[in-house]
């Protein structure tokens, strides 16, 4: 019995330990903030079997909270890296610098990207072509003001919380950035663009011009929208092979690599 006693007090010291150098490790990643250590263990106890990387990134990125709790402004205006979410805002009168119309045979009404963003998304439109296959943009660049009677008008038709599971606040929105589009095939509704081919080049394709997908099924949790298969979104060529490779909502990715370590 003392032998038993002794082994499981053995064990017992042992797991002790490894606990701690499990916490401690999360100090060996670059984007570890001393201040929120006590969130990462109490992130860390409620998803046991994340990895610490991961436990890291959401916690900085605040999902250890409600959505739209502990915002801030973002970060990076005007880079194509700009982070915009249920934490993130855009100033009300912000407007991105450089918007231009799209091509006319790749667009409905003038809608309007970030010079960088907007040459991608034709090249992106191009290519597609060449395997008969129509993309177009249907939404892009909205203001604050537009977003702000979009999001009111789905309030009053359902519901704040229904419309938060699919519409940003005003100054949450992506759109705001002129990075943002949604699609369609000009013959299918934007809703069913899944069922498309176009939508299956796109999930083989779109990063190699730099875009990702936004809201991916099954991350609803992290980005804290409905899955959209019609909203991409410009990050830049080498992000966006980057995000994809790693099977990344660009929200974590962000944390990883681009947030400001404060």
């Amino acid at each position: 019995m003392k032998y038993i006693f002794f082994l499981l007090t053995i064990l017992f010291l042992l797991s002790g330990c490894f606990k701690k150098d499990a916490t401690n490790s999360w100090n060996e990643l670059a984007y570890f903030k001393e201040k929120n250590e006590k969130r990462y263990e109490s992130y860390q106890e409620t998803h046991p079997n994340l990895e610490k990387d991961l436990v890291v990134a959401r916690v900085n990125l605040g999902l250890d909270s409600p959505f739209y709790t502990n915002t801030k402004q973002a970060d990076h205006l005007d880079s194509v890296t700009v982070l915009v979410n249920k934490y993130r805002y855009l100033p009300k009168n912000y407007t991105p610098k450089h918007l231009e119309v799209i091509r006319k045979e790749f667009n409905v009404d003038q809608k309007v990207l970030m010079k960088e963003a907007k040459e991608a998304f034709e090249e992106l439109c191009e290519e597609a072509l060449k395997g008969d296959l129509h993309i177009r943009a249907i939404s892009t660049y909205r203001s604050f003001s537009y977003q702000e009677n979009l999001y009111q008008k789905y309030v009053d038709q359902d519901g704040v919380i229904m419309a938060d599971t699919y519409s940003a606040r005003p100054g949450y929105s992506e759109h705001q950035t002129g990075l943002t589009v949604d699609v369609d095939n000009v013959k299918t509704s934007y809703t069913n663009f899944e069922s498309t081919k176009e939508f299956e080049w796109m999930q083989q394709h779109s990063f190699e011009f730099g875009f990702i997908l936004r809201y991916p099924k099954g991350k609803e949790e992290i980005t804290g929208y409905d899955y959209e298969s019609w909203h991409y979104r410009y990050v830049g060529k080498e992000t966006a092979k980057d995000v994809t490779k790693r099977n990344l909502t660009y929200d974590e990715y962000y944390m990883m690599f681009f947030d400001q370590k404060k």
